[in-house]
Parts: structure tokens; sequence; C-alpha cells
């Protein structure tokens, strides 16, 4: 066990991020083993009551925080080097993607990678299929429709939807 622990401490965070995820979905593993391999992915402790249904992907893992009481359902793509929080009781549904990372697009600069993070408030529900793209920070109790695509901040409280995502209403609270 030494030996694996050695090449994991001198191994690129992607690949180690590569190397947990092929184990986390390439067998059954009891929530708590979930929740273990969720923990060594991201670097720090994950909540007993987090939930995650496999599979899962992430490119770097270590920019990753999980709030209590959070629910991540199979399929979902986190491309975290920018950074992704995900606030206490968030639910995020089947295949959603959260992209961190987008490319210049002026050719002078080659496709150059920019980074900005995603925040999710607390209580957060994003359907299944959406995407949320660098640099958004969703509200509090916002809701996010199944196959929208994000792209701008979306405030407390309200339901967006659509490509790219607008407000389609306001929740009463």
């Amino acid at each position: 066990m030494a030996k694996q622990d050695d090449r994991a401490a001198k191994m690129a965070p992607y690949e180690e991020a590569i190397q947990i995820t092929m184990e986390l979905n390439q067998a059954y593993h009891s929530p708590e083993k979930r929740r273990d391999l969720m923990a060594q992915l991201i670097g720090k402790p994950v909540d007993e009551s987090f939930t995650l249904f496999p599979p899962f992907y992430s490119d770097y893992g270590k920019n990753i925080s999980i709030g209590k009481n959070v629910f991540i359902n199979s399929s979902c793509h986190f491309q975290d080097q920018g950074g992704i929080e995900i606030g206490d009781g968030c639910l995020i549904g089947h295949n959603v993607v959260l992209a961190t990372v987008n490319h210049d697009l002026d050719p002078s600069q080659g496709r150059k990678n920019h980074y900005a993070p995603i925040k999710l408030g607390q209580h957060v529900w994003i359907g299944s299929n959406a995407t949320i793209t660098a640099g958004v920070t969703i509200g509090d109790w916002a809701v996010v429709a199944a196959g929208a695509v994000v792209t701008k901040d979306v405030p407390p409280y309200t339901v967006v939807g659509g490509v790219p995502a607008k407000i389609i209403k306001t929740v009463e609270h």
C-alpha cells in the first residue's frame, strides 16, 4: 500500500483525478466508500450527508468544495480547474456539466485557457443536462431548468431555463 500512496503523492493532480474517478466508476461501492473516494478526489472531508450516484467525472478534483446535504446524480462532469463551490442542500441532476475553463477566441492567443469559478448557493437545484459556464454564481434557492445553458449569474429565488438561460419566474419565499 505504501508504494501506491507514494505514486499517488508524485502523480499530477489530473492523473490522480483520472485514477480516483476510474475507481469510483468501475465497480459498486457503498455510500461510505463513495464519500471516501470523493474526499480523496477533492482533497478535503466530505460530510456524511453527501450522496453521489456514479459515474462521476472531474478533470482535476482539488478545486471542488461540497457543502452538507448535497446530492449529485449520475454522469455529471465537473471541469474544476477554475474552482467549484457547492453550497448546502444543492441537488444536481443527471448529466450536469460545470465548466470553469474557457478558451481565448483571439487567434493570436492560441486558444489560451481562461479560468473562472462557479459558485452554487444554498439549496440550488440544477436540472438534468444543464451546463453552467465559467464565472457563474447561482443564488440561494434558484432552479436551473433541465437542458439550460447558464452563461450569466442567476439571482436567488429564480427559475432559469433555455439556451442561453433566461429568468422564467421568481419563486415566492
